[in-house]
């Protein structure tokens, strides 16, 4: 059965839970026995009229978790708990055939690939909402010129939009890349004991097939007793990978809701308190729970590279430990995703200060731009660089303005005049192809989230 690791009070939304819900993990592997059932009895292997009463009595509603743990404490065997849980729905005709070629894992691994199915249902469109909401943020602060920073210095001016730009591409990639993982991951296994169809023989590849169908999955190509855990391990990955972008955002935030930038703060509602010693505490505390949780997720990735060598065609080393990483990675990609569209819906902008900040190092934020102004006029690069260089750190010693400093200094006033450099100080000018880039992320991110608006 399946073992929730994680408060259904605190984290995941009430969709994802249920996904992982004993009683549905159950309903997920009845309908594989409903869908083999009737898919045999179309093609002949077993009875028609007993491959509808299985059918029926799989999709019933009529079988419950707590019948199946009474009969799983005389088994010791969940599996066979079920089936026998189901013949007690069935006519005494139908019961041989119930189960029928089939071994644990095609209804464990198959249902693993219902439950990644609906879990991918809730999380593709919310990846896609957080892409959608960055765009709008890029071209809502597409015109603001901001410090960007390298190494944690000032380095050289961008759009303050190109942040979310930046993170709008990466969430529609993350919708890319499910969709084109879902051929590979959303596997149905109705191969038998060790992945041959032994009982049905030919037939049983056309009974995976029309099973699949069913349950709207992929059928497998090949497997041993289970689906290759290559899968799963992809899965995961791609889950954390998704975790790792939203951390990447969360951290952006919390270094600019620092008190020496406060260009950004996380919506602060009234009569909220960010501390119990200190009133006048604002702490990003969502983001930090993001990047909390993120470190939780990239965790589960190790385990199920662990779980791709097995012994022959299958142990059961991986069997305890899937049951806690197949629902900790959902629900916690649900919970950051969640979290995150909160953040980024109310996230404000504080647009003094990010213009504040252009102008704490004095003007040497423009160098670029003035080193730039000095070769286009012929001075060699590193001799202008040189220049550039000296009178800047010369300025920072005495706190001078650096376009004071220039306009004091004969290496730049023999080359450039006043009105030169007053312009090389203009903010607005330096925005580059910060506009077209943000409106191609735009038509990009539109595009590929086009089925979810």
């Amino acid at each position: 059965m399946a073992i929730l690791p994680i408060d259904s009070g605190r984290y995941g939304t009430k969709e994802m839970m249920e996904i992982f819900s004993e009683q549905k993990k159950v309903n997920y592997q009845l309908e594989i026995e409903g869908a083999a059932a009737i898919s045999q009895s179309e093609i002949g292997i077993i009875p028609k009229s007993v491959g509808k009463t299985i059918y029926n009595a799989a999709l019933s509603g009529k079988i419950s978790v707590k019948r199946i743990k009474e009969l799983e404490a005389k088994s010791d065997h969940d599996t066979a708990a079920l089936v026998e849980s189901l013949s007690e729905k069935c006519t005494k005709d139908a019961r041989p055939w119930i189960h029928y070629g089939l071994t644990s894992n095609d209804l464990v691994d198959t249902s693993n690939s219902m439950q990644m199915r609906d879990a991918l249902k809730i999380i593709e469109p919310k990846v896609a909402k957080m892409a959608s909401l960055l765009a709008k943020r890029a071209v809502q602060h597409g015109k603001i010129p901001a410090v960007g920073r390298t190494h944690g210095q000032h380095a050289s001016i961008i759009s303050f939009g190109l942040k979310f730009a930046n993170w709008a591409a990466e969430m529609a990639k993350h919708v890319e890349r499910i969709e084109e993982i879902k051929k590979r991951v959303l596997i149905c296994k109705t191969l038998g004991v060790v992945g041959t169809g032994s009982l049905m023989g030919a037939k049983s590849l056309e009974v995976q097939k029309r099973v699949a169908k069913r349950l709207n999955l992929f059928p497998a190509e090949v497997t041993t007793q289970i689906i290759p855990r290559e899968r799963y391990a992809e899965y995961v990955f791609e889950l954390a990978l998704i975790g790792a972008t939203l951390e990447k955002i969360a951290i952006e935030i919390r270094n600019l809701q620092r008190t020496e930038i406060g260009e950004v703060a996380e919506q602060f509602k009234k009569g909220q308190m960010g501390s119990s010693a200190v009133p006048v505490k604002r702490n990003p505390i969502k983001s930090e729970r993001v990047s909390s949780l993120s470190k939780m997720l990239r965790s589960q990735i190790a385990i199920t590279f662990e779980n791709i060598p097995l012994w022959h065609e299958r142990d059961l080393s991986n069997s305890a430990n899937e049951r806690f990483v197949l629902p900790t990675t959902a629900i916690l990609i649900d919970e950051m995703l969640e979290t995150m569209i909160k953040i980024v819906s109310n996230l404000i902008v504080n647009e003094k200060r990010i213009v504040e900040n252009l102008y704490i190092t004095k003007g040497q934020i423009f160098a670029e731009f003035v080193l730039e102004a000095l070769i286009k006029k012929g001075v060699p690069r590193f001799v202008a660089y040189r220049d550039v260089q000296r009178v800047a750190f010369e300025a920072n010693d005495k706190g001078m303005q650096y376009i004071d400093a220039i306009k004091k200094d004969k290496a730049f006033t023999a080359i450039l005049t006043d009105k030169e450099i007053d312009s090389i100080f203009s903010p607005e000018k330096h925005l580059g192809a910060s506009p077209a880039i943000i409106s191609n992320v735009k038509k990009s991110v539109q595009k590929t989230i086009s089925k979810f608006i």
